[in-house]
């Protein structure tokens, strides 16, 4: 600006520079030649210019300072400057075009960039119907939507194409050329390329990447084990069966115990009168002794209780134990019953490179064999030998691995990038599961041709989408809100699923069952030994000792007094006082 100063003050006054006498000696303060009026119309001419830069005009006050003055906020081209924004005093900063916004001048002739892409649910898929779409309409999925984000907020357009060999990219060894979609764009044959394909340093050494859109790692799917369905007994479940043994001889060595200190201790003996007269009883015999613990184990009364510190002592401790057992049994049943358990043959991969049973493969041409190919890890390096042995476990596609997973029957895995896993986990016939944590950690990327100013700006784009939860609801919409299987955890809150079967506990109905028709025979037992015992005591056959007990068990209390029953054998009995049968006898004969 002092330059442009000096010229327009030369041009206008050419005198104030001619020099009117000789050099001025450096001994004196007089300045030959020179005048203070000369330097204070230079300044004053320094002052008032105008000038511009490529930042904006330049204009002084009377103190010499800027003022009034506009900075132009420029963008780098390969070929040019441009405009994109001002700032100012009064304004400050103003942008006049978004730093996403990608330029024409970075774009084709025809404006419009080739995408090329590769057919993989749910990032590219063709519409249904087919027939009558043309362009880029015939196409959905992930990478769809996002290309129309960022083709709306970058302000280009695109043409998607597939890529010829239907391959995602590797190099051959031998030729060292590139095949699927990096080779088109080593060729020049394409602008981007939008699709599952992985970021790796093999690839970045011939294209370039823009910020992954999603992050992922290599995931195990294998086929979804069937549930453990309840049993008829699963209400034994718990308990573990050396529990239950434990508690059935726990219940006999308390009832034996019992009835010895019931035996041995005084106080369990009391006097009651029979026809023989007075006689001492001890209530806690064998039998008794078993039903008071059966009592006290299912937590019911009954109608004898120890009476003797010892007795009583012995079926406290047997009521705590029944206590704690009983609450743990609770307190674990409805887990058990309700619950279907999923058991694994694996759970992850070092389960997996342990073992020959279950093969296991991956895409033959992809990141993921690249990977396998280059770690240095023991576990992989093992699961990359086995699978380089077995040519077969090598699928052409992911689709065929998940077709061979869903058919193997539990016995191959597939190995593939966990997007492409919870995806095809999501679909019908929500068969397959992933087990084990990710090998790896990487992300998806929009690769460009080397060198591309597209990179930085395309960047720029996914991180404005990333920000503003964009790509988020994009995923979450394609993976979850499309899925046909709903959320993994669907089922724990469904109160249907949660309910009790019938066969849940069918096996108490069976020992209900069992229970009662054993409880018949026996007391057909009991009946016909009764009705024996009675034919020898009383001298009648054994066929009318019978119809006499059943014809007691239909009409029971029409019989008064015992001697109905057979009066021809008590006519020859003893009779007490008055022809009447003492009280007593009659108490020993209330079972008839």
């Amino acid at each position: 600006m002092l330059v442009n100063s000096l010229i327009i003050s030369f041009k206008e006054r050419p005198t104030v520079f001619k020099i009117t006498s000789g050099a001025a000696k450096c001994s004196t303060t007089a300045r030959a030649g020179w005048t203070a009026q000369n330097t204070r119309w230079i300044l004053g001419t320094w002052k008032t210019a105008q000038s511009y830069a490529h930042h904006g005009p330049i204009v002084l006050d009377g103190n010499g300072q800027r003022r009034n003055y506009t900075l132009n906020l420029i963008e780098m081209t390969f070929n040019r400057k441009v405009l994109i924004g001002t700032w100012s005093e009064k304004d400050l900063l103003i942008v006049t075009k978004r730093f996403t916004q990608i330029d024409a001048v970075i774009l084709p002739q025809d404006g419009k960039l080739i995408v090329s892409t590769i057919l993989e649910e749910p990032y590219m898929m063709l519409k249904k119907p087919e027939t009558g779409r043309i362009g880029n309409d015939r196409y959905e999925g992930f990478c769809v939507e996002l290309l129309e984000k960022l083709s709306e907020k970058g302000n280009f357009t695109y043409e998607i194409k597939l890529v010829g060999d239907g391959k995602y990219g590797v190099m051959d060894p031998n030729t060292g050329q590139w095949n699927g979609m990096i080779g088109e764009l080593v060729r020049k044959e394409a602008d981007l390329v939008v699709a599952p394909l992985t970021i790796t340093f093999e690839r970045e050494k011939v294209v370039d990447f823009t910020k992954p859109f999603m992050a992922i790692g290599i995931s195990i799917v294998i086929k979804k084990p069937v549930k453990t369905q309840p049993g008829v007994f699963s209400f034994l479940a718990p308990l573990s069966y050396d529990i239950w043994i434990c508690i059935i001889f726990a219940y006999l060595g308390v009832s034996v115990v019992l009835f010895l200190v019931s035996r041995f201790s005084p106080y369990e003996w009391h006097i009651e009168e029979t026809f023989n007269g007075p006689v001492v009883v001890n209530e806690f015999s064998m039998y008794n002794t078993l039903w008071f613990s059966l009592g006290a184990f299912m937590q019911q009364g009954g109608h004898i209780y120890p009476r003797s510190v010892s007795g009583r002592l012995a079926g406290s401790v047997w009521w705590f134990f029944t206590l704690i057992i009983i609450s743990s049994y609770t307190a674990n049943l409805a887990a058990f019953l309700t619950v279907g358990r999923m058991s694994t043959p694996i759970k992850g991969a070092d389960d997996l490179s342990k073992q020959s049973e279950i093969e296991y493969g991956m895409y033959k041409s992809g990141s993921t064999s690249a990977f396998f190919k280059r770690s240095q890890v023991y576990i992989h390096k093992t699961m990359n030998d086995f699978m380089n042995r077995r040519p077969h476990v090598l699928m052409g596609s992911n689709g065929e691995g998940f077709a061979r997973v869903r058919s193997s029957k539990g016995k191959y895995a597939f190995l593939a990038e966990s997007s492409v896993v919870d995806y095809a986990n999501n679909r019908a016939p929500c068969d397959t599961m992933k087990v084990g944590d990710e090998l790896d950690s990487k992300g998806y990327g929009i690769a460009t041709q080397a060198g591309s100013l597209l990179t930085e700006k395309i960047s720029r784009l996914i991180l404005d989408l990333k920000e503003d939860g964009t790509l988020a609801q994009m995923q979450r919409e394609w993976w979850i809100e499309k899925g046909e299987c709903g959320p993994a955890d669907a089922d724990k809150g469904d109160s249907k699923n949660n309910e009790l079967k019938l066969n849940n506990v069918a096996g108490c109905f069976y020992i209900l069952i069992i229970g009662l028709v054993l409880s018949l025979v026996f007391a057909l037992l009991e009946f016909l030994y009764k009705a024996n015992k009675d034919s020898r005591r009383h001298g009648v056959p054994m066929k009318q000792a019978i119809k006499t007990k059943a014809r007691f068990s239909v009409q029971g209390g029409a019989f008064k007094d015992p001697r109905d029953l057979y009066p021809s054998a008590f006519a020859a009995t003893v009779k007490g006082k008055d022809g009447v049968m003492p009280p007593f006898f009659r108490k020993s004969l209330t079972q008839v």
